[in-house]
């Protein structure tokens, strides 16, 4: 394997070819942990919570998608990578889904289709109702620029196909709780471009009635950006704490 080398906000980080996608990880410059995470989308946005973990020890790992909506092949080649980096850095097997916005998809499904690699779920104004968002349809706006039509072609079928599509992230929450994932929900109370009322709060519900490991945090006045939680030490602790 080739690497170029790069800095992440202070780390070294290795810059890669993985099945023809590029790759990252980034290397604590304290003594590994073992423990991993993976930033599902959007890397190197909003960053602050992914540093505190690597200041503790934890790699950063991600490989870019093929598309933003959490596809089964996207997610399996996710796996791929995930046995590769075990092999070839010692890291663990399951490792923590970093999902702000649409990275919440990719987390969900990939945690719904392969749950036994993941430790944690760390979502962040997660799109999980797709009727919410791209679409609209319900108190959120709708993604602008062909957002719609990048979904539809992405899964493969029209639009009235879609109108009957049941396999949105907010279908797939108890397969998480069923496997116990512990979960950290954060999200702003007036985010109008994904509404935590019709797409996070589906799986705090869910959460809350079956004891799963969770923490929600709502903040007060903000939109969909900025993304991370208030205070970043803190949801640290979390994840170390209750990470499978």
């Amino acid at each position: 394997m080739e690497y170029t080398y790069s800095d992440f906000c202070g780390y070294r980080q290795l810059n890669f070819k993985f099945e023809n996608r590029d790759a990252v990880v980034v290397l604590p410059s304290s003594e590994p942990s073992g423990k991993w995470m993976m930033k599902m989308e959007y890397f190197g946005a909003f960053p602050e919570l992914e540093c505190e973990l690597i200041s503790r020890g934890w790699h950063l790992c991600y490989i870019k998608n093929r598309d933003r909506w959490g596809t089964d092949d996207d997610s399996d080649l996710k796996v791929r990578f995930a046995d590769f980096l075990s092999k070839e850095f010692g890291l663990e097997k399951r490792f923590c889904c970093i999902g702000m916005s649409c990275g919440g998809i990719c987390s969900v499904n990939f945690a719904a289709r392969h749950p036994d690699y993941v430790s944690f779920l760390y979502l962040d104004a997660p799109v999980m109702n797709l009727y919410s968002c791209p679409m609209g349809f319900g108190e959120g706006e709708a993604l602008g620029d062909g957002g719609w039509q990048e979904l539809v072609d992405a899964y493969g079928f029209d639009v009235p196909t879609f109108m009957v599509y049941r396999q949105h992230p907010i279908d797939k929450v108890d397969i998480l709780a069923d496997n116990g994932l512990p979960a950290a929900l954060v999200y702003g109370d007036s985010d109008t471009c994904v509404p935590y009322k019709e797409n996070g709060v589906v799986l705090e519900k869910c959460y809350r009635e079956r004891g799963i490991p969770l923490i929600v945090e709502g903040k007060k006045g903000c939109g969909h950006h900025p993304h991370g939680p208030s205070d970043v030490p803190a949801m640290a602790d979390f994840i170390e704490k209750n990470a499978l």
